[in-house]
């Protein structure tokens, strides 16, 4: 009888032991989800929802930012995404990299091995080291400035790499329709000759004025003495 309840209790413990391990292993098995944490500023909805600062974010999730207001991405070493005001973005991210979906407006980028899809091309940086890029829709174009690194444009199979401080554009421009300036561009070549004859214009009438200012009613220089 002893015989028998050694016997039993050496089976369940034996048992127990080989189902702990098959939960252990099937733990282990599973991978850990990234998760990454958000700033906001304004308005800004997840998956539908009125989101908070310092909430955690999911992969898949989609944000949407009212006007004035923007939503930060920390990704820990993954990187940092930014989505700017009246836009749609649905992110997902891996300990591989980063996958965004930007359906309207405008995201900034600053990570290694990125790509943002749009319906016009497919923008991806560096794999290597980290890149800084917008990239923005409108007009049913999709705009890209490289801040730093080298991003690569595929629009329809046609490849160009775009490196830090150059742009490029993909798809056609709607008729009447007039892209705003994104924070990443930088002003165009046209606009600062402008600004350059501007500031010349202005600075020869100062120095005009400030010439009339020091002659007399004559034509002749007119000195002022000191009242003793």
């Amino acid at each position: 009888m002893l015989r028998k309840n050694i016997v039993h209790k050496l089976v369940t413990l034996g048992t127990l032991a080989a189902v702990w391990c098959v939960f252990s292993m099937v733990a282990l098995a599973v991978p850990t989800e990234t998760s990454g944490v958000v700033t906001i500023t304004g308005q800004v909805s997840v998956n539908g929802q009125t989101a908070v600062s310092n909430s955690t974010i999911m992969s898949g999730a989609t944000l949407t930012t009212a006007k004035g207001s923007n939503a930060v991405v920390s990704l820990g070493k993954l990187g940092r995404i930014e989505i700017q005001e009246d836009s749609t973005l649905s992110l997902r991210f891996s300990d591989s990299g980063v996958n965004a979906m930007l359906d309207s407006g405008a995201v900034r980028i600053s990570a290694a091995g990125s790509t943002v899809t749009t319906s016009n091309a497919t923008f991806v940086g560096e794999a290597g080291q980290p890149s800084n890029f917008v990239v923005s829709v409108e007009c049913a174009q999709s705009h890209l400035d490289t801040t730093s690194g080298v991003v690569t444009m595929n629009e329809g199979g046609k490849v160009q790499q775009v490196i830090a401080g150059n742009s490029a554009v993909a798809g056609v421009a709607k008729a009447g329709c007039a892209p705003r300036q994104n924070s990443g561009s930088q002003p165009h070549t046209s606009n600062m000759a402008w600004l350059l004859i501007l500031a010349a214009g202005a600075a020869g009438v100062g120095i005009w004025l400030g010439t009339r200012g020091e002659e007399g009613i004559n034509g002749t220089v007119t000195v002022v003495s000191p009242t003793r």
